[in-house]
């Protein structure tokens, strides 16, 4: 307890995630990109054993952190320092480990399959989000509930409409991060300024060679897709992209939350609240949205890291510069962790959201009044009525109204006084028919049918087998 702890670790994130990013996994990846490399510039004519190669695979989880760690204080390089341990590990495979590599070909290669496994991990959570939210705006596309715009009382909407537009943004985010998986290009084999000069060497000259160990080797890991040209390190530009890519993510978390705190002051919609949950530590009664407010704590982080990145990137100098390696270090795990753990908590909320109805019925019928009045003016046109008139009474009969609601704090009397009003000739049992509520959604529920049929159901039919992910807080 004396020693900082990432919170990320200790609180928020998957162990899905922690392991993506964890040094098992990276050192991991890297011994097995060096035992590809071996048996791949072995079937290509390099004298290269199968002895070799076999001792190298029987070390490739057994890894002495200890002793890499002694190395790497010696010589000041981390790369170099896993190399020796390896070496130490695999004797007979010792001058062949790293054959024609430099530092990149496992740092770079590595982050790009984190990145990779990082985003399908990703798009497990964001589908289960879309199915959540696709499963309560179906149920909720009929229920009438008051728009805002500026905050303030505006036409109505449903509470299914309304979560489409949650949705919406998560489509659009979706479609993004499928097509920087399917672009995502490997580093492969290039060198140590992308010449690869050193394999030139290897394999006398041969470049057909050179070409068929990028290719083997990348699609070896899951890649089609390779970089034609490369420096020293893979273009920066990826990490921008990425970043970027999990701060829209991160942007989309932060507008729900943004709603549901305020729907939760109305006490229209609440997020869940346990049994035994502590709201305030002086104010028993608080249910505070904590969820809520902690994915929007996390996004503004994952959306300040979006900058750094974007520096990185601008900053490289020519083939190789490493005031790279620190930056990623720290940006790129951690975007990824707080988005698995902004999705896993928003999968918790849909899980246990609490819609009031009849609190969103009282809201509405506050305002209805006022909405109402434009079809009033009409009605009372049609009955001969001049209009110029009867809007100035309306006008200071809604005025009177918002008077007693405001100052005096009274409900809102305006049908009452236009009920009761000699000179509107207005049928007053049609007036309460027309002031159903479900009379001013618009279309609201077809739209929002229709939205979940055509852009997000296609979605999830595709990825039905990732839907069903259990979402639970780790505190």
């Amino acid at each position: 307890m004396n020693s900082y702890k990432n919170p990320l670790e200790e609180r928020y994130s998957s162990e899905e995630m922690l392991y993506n990013f964890s040094p098992n996994n990276k050192f991991r990846n890297w011994r097995k990109l060096w035992i590809a490399l071996a048996e791949i510039e072995k079937d290509l004519g390099l004298d290269i054993s199968d002895e070799q190669i076999a001792q190298l695979k029987e070390h490739s989880e057994t890894i002495d952190y200890e002793k890499a760690a002694v190395y790497e204080k010696k010589f000041r390089h981390d790369v170099m320092a896993h190399v020796h341990t390896y070496g130490d590990a695999a004797p007979l495979a010792k001058g062949i480990i790293h054959l024609g590599a430099t530092s990149a070909f496992v740092g770079d290669n590595t982050d790009l399959i984190q990145m990779r496994d990082g985003l399908l991990l990703i798009r497990k959570q964001l589908v289960n989000v879309m199915k959540n939210l696709a499963d309560f705006a179906l149920q909720y596309k009929d229920l009438p509930t008051l728009g805002f715009t500026h905050y303030q009382p505006a036409q109505l909407t449903t509470v299914g409409k309304r979560a489409t537009l949650w949705l919406q943004s998560l489509v659009l985010d979706f479609e993004e991060l499928e097509f920087f998986i399917e672009t995502l290009r490997f580093r492969g084999v290039k060198g140590t300024t992308g010449t690869a000069a050193s394999f030139l060497e290897l394999f006398d000259g041969d470049y057909t060679k050179v070409k068929h160990l990028d290719k083997e080797l990348s699609k070896r890991f899951g890649f089609d897709k390779v970089f034609g040209v490369s420096g020293q390190t893979y273009d920066r530009k990826i990490d921008a992209k990425v970043v970027a890519l999990l701060s829209n993510i991160a942007q989309s978390a932060h507008k729900f939350t943004n709603d549901l705190r305020l729907l939760q002051n109305l006490k229209e919609i609440e997020e869940p609240f346990e049994k035994n949950q502590i709201g305030s530590s002086a104010m028993a009664y608080k249910r505070n949205p904590m969820r809520s407010e902690r994915i929007g704590a996390l996004a503004k982080f994952v959306m300040s890291l979006s900058t750094s990145s974007a520096m990185v990137a601008s900053t490289q100098w020519f083939e190789r510069t490493l005031d790279d390696s620190a930056n990623k270090r720290l940006t790129i795990p951690q975007a990824f962790l707080s988005i698995d753990a902004i999705l896993m908590i928003w999968n918790n909320i849909m899980n246990g959201i609490v819609v009031y109805e009849n609190r969103i019925q009282k809201h509405i019928m506050e305002e209805l009044p006022f909405m109402a009045t434009e079809y009033i003016i009409m009605e009372e046109v049609k009955a001969g009525g001049d209009r110029q008139e009867i809007h100035e009474t309306i006008r200071v009969h809604s005025m009177e109204a918002s008077k007693k609601v405001k100052e005096e704090g009274k409900e809102n009397d305006l049908l009452e006084r236009i009920m009761n009003d000699t000179s509107l000739k207005l049928d007053k049992s049609k007036l309460m028919e027309v002031l159903d509520p479900k009379n001013f959604i618009g279309f609201a529920p077809i739209q929002t049918q229709e939205f979940i049929e055509n852009e997000v159901n296609p979605i999830l039919q595709k990825y039905a087998d990732l839907i069903g992910l259990k979402a639970d807080l780790k505190v």
